[in-house]
Order: structure tokens, then C-alpha cells, then sequence
């Protein structure tokens, strides 16, 4: 991979660019959180060859809704499983929408 290839992955929201440490800072918590959050298998960090966790800008919204959940009062577990429940409802939204659009798109041809 060159460097240019790295710096247009940047703007991928799935490449793991951030480290534990820095992904914890940018959210305000602790490694342990994101542990946490990881055991609770809400989200599933890539690895370094080294075997260190890296975090994609798409996991660290996820930790983010959750880490708000749990600043609510929140137990980490129901934080987590709301947090799941919220992205597949999202998802199932997303293709309802497409399926809308080929319907309307069949209909008029």
C-alpha cells in the first residue's frame, strides 16, 4: 500500500485508523470502556499486526451512543444491546427505503 493509498482510507468510515489510547481520548472514557464495550461485543476492533486494537470512525460513533447510555445511568449491557437494536432498526430503514424507490422506479417504467 503507498501512502497516497493510506490517505484516501482516511475518509473510509471502516478503516481502523485509531489506536486504543487515541480512541479513548477522543470519546472521553478509558481504555476500559472500550474493553468493556468490546467484551459486550457491541463493537469488534480490527488488530494490528502487532495485536494491538485499532477503531474505525463508524465503531467510535457506536461507542460513543453507548458511552452516552451509560452516562445516563445506564448498565454497560443494556447500553450496549439498546445501541445494537437502534443500528439494525436503522438498517432495516435503509432498505425499506431502497425497496420503496425500486418499487416506484418498476411502476413507472
Amino acid at each position: 500500500m503507498t501512502a497516497d493509498d493510506s490517505f484516501g482510507r482516511l475518509d473510509d468510515d471502516d478503516y481502523p485508523a485509531y489506536t486504543m489510547g487515541r480512541a479513548a481520548e477522543m470519546l472521553g472514557t478509558t481504555q476500559g470502556f472500550l474493553r468493556a464495550i468490546g467484551e459486550a461485543r457491541l463493537i469488534t476492533p480490527l488488530r494490528s499486526q502487532g495485536g494491538h486494537r485499532r477503531y474505525s470512525r463508524y465503531q467510535l460513533r457506536i461507542a460513543a451512543r453507548a458511552r452516552e447510555l451509560v452516562d445516563q445511568g445506564m448498565p454497560i449491557e443494556a447500553a450496549c444491546r439498546i445501541v445494537i437494536l437502534e443500528d439494525q432498526l436503522e438498517e432495516a430503514q435503509r432498505i425499506n427505503a431502497e425497496h420503496r424507490r425500486a418499487a416506484g422506479d418498476a411502476a413507472a417504467a
